[in-house]
């Protein structure tokens, strides 16, 4: 596997695609974009690992991939509140 320094700005726009709204794509295109970011930033850890990337390629990768999470637990959590205020209407 090669990993070459443009690896962090590849994941960085991977991880920033995860977070805008695509309306095409619905949740189904943002799931597979979250997919992708999490499986470059773990591949980019793999390479860390054994000594083919180098450090900094490997923290930009994870920040991107923590910065999916963190979009994806925000999206999670604005699911549950919408759920539960539809709960508390009444009927």
């Amino acid at each position: 596997m090669q990993v070459d320094s443009s690896l962090a700005t590849r994941l960085y726009e991977q991880a920033q695609g995860a977070t805008q709204p695509n309306p095409a794509g619905g949740v189904g295109g943002f799931a597979d974009r979250f997919y992708e970011t999490m499986q470059a930033g773990e591949e980019a850890a793999k390479a860390g690992l054994t000594g083919i990337a180098d450090a900094q390629s490997v923290v930009e990768a994870l920040a991107a991939t923590e910065l999916a999470v963190e979009t994806a637990v925000t999206v999670r959590d604005r699911v549950v509140e919408a759920y539960q205020e539809i709960l508390r209407m009444p009927v």
